[in-house]
């Protein structure tokens, strides 16, 4: 058990020594365990102790406030976008392969700084999700976005604590780019009803966001083919999260696109089944048969072709008007 326990020691310590020391001291790199701690309590508050304040108060709103976090959201992203493109990707970095610059050329400091506040980010947008709490949208709060929101910190913490830059910042550059649309959607969608119309675009967000995986899973996964001095252990870790990403904004297209539409079309073709088109129902009759309870011509409690109002009838009867009766007035052709 000692040798066990020993063994377990001395592989945290290699792993550990090979930490980039430049951020040794900025907030909550110290340690994962912070970061780990931060997840853990985000998820018991979505999940559960939110819920439960919230069980017997109503919702609260927030439309202007959702507009300015939103908004802060856009320019934040789009900053953050900036930095991680002008720290490499726009300039000298190669998207076929590109190691870590652990100097201090200012480019490469410059790109450390930029995965920090990526990283930092991502605690932000807890707040995504304790709206929805609060505003209890509760069905807003799936498997998919607490998994999401859940795990991101923490799987950025690894790479600002050990690879700050190169070859998978590439999932940043790409996934603050997403950020900056989605955001302005979200924010158009909080100025209220009259807006709506310029967010019929919402299902492509979700196709775009599943495209940006592919994108980082082919980017990550083609270090395994080609040689490059580039930690193969964050390869697989990256490349490993755009598909889990993947296949969960996957799940939820589907839930929430196609199948609503097959639902949709479901329910039109049993409608046309019934005989129910076109808002008429409860009136359109058959054969004599009408709301199900008629035999022998008898509709609604009138015999021998009385029509109550407007009946449509195959058997002669239109409009209400059947065999010289009309509109509930009997007149008898044999008087």
């Amino acid at each position: 058990m000692a040798s066990l326990v020993a063994t377990v020691v001395d592989g945290y310590n290699t792993i550990w020594d090979l930490r980039d020391r430049r951020v040794e001291n900025w907030l909550f790199m110290g340690s994962p365990l912070s970061t780990l701690a931060i997840c853990l309590s985000y998820v018991m508050l979505v999940k559960v102790w939110g819920p439960a304040y919230m069980k017997n108060r109503p919702a609260f709103q927030f439309r202007r406030t959702l507009v300015i976090y939103n908004a802060i959201q856009v320019i934040f992203s789009t900053w953050l976008f900036y930095e991680i493109a002008m720290s490499g990707w726009a300039n000298s970095y190669s998207y076929r392969c590109q190691p870590v610059d652990y100097t201090d050329n200012p480019l490469a400091i410059r790109m450390v700084y930029a995965c920090w506040w990526y990283y930092f980010s991502k605690f932000t947008e807890f707040f995504d999700t304790i709206f929805f709490v609060l505003r209890k949208k509760d069905e807003h709060v799936s498997l998919l976005h607490v998994v999401h929101h859940g795990i991101m910190p923490m799987s950025v913490w690894f790479g600002v604590r050990f690879t700050p830059g190169g070859h998978s910042t590439f999932f940043g550059l790409l996934n603050t780019f997403v950020h900056i649309v989605m955001y302005f959607y979200y924010m158009v969608a909080a100025m209220g009803p009259q807006y709506q119309k310029f967010i019929w675009w919402k299902k492509y967000l979700t196709a775009f966001q599943m495209v940006q995986f592919i994108a980082i899973v082919v980017h990550a996964f083609q270090l395994l083919f080609i040689d490059c001095n580039y930690p193969k252990a964050f390869v697989w870790w990256i490349g490993c999260h755009g598909v889990l990403f993947f296949c969960l904004f996957s799940d939820f297209y589907k839930r929430s696109y196609k199948n609503a539409k097959s639902r949709i079309a479901a329910a039109t073709n049993a409608m046309k089944a019934n005989g129910h088109s076109n808002g008429y129902s409860n009136g359109s009759t058959s054969n004599g048969h009408s709301n199900g309870h008629t035999t022998n011509g008898h509709a609604n409690g009138h015999s021998n072709g009385h029509a109550n109002g407007k009946t449509h009838e195959k058997n002669g009867h239109s409009n209400g008007h059947s065999n010289g009766y009309t509109n509930g007035a009997l007149h008898s052709k044999n008087e």
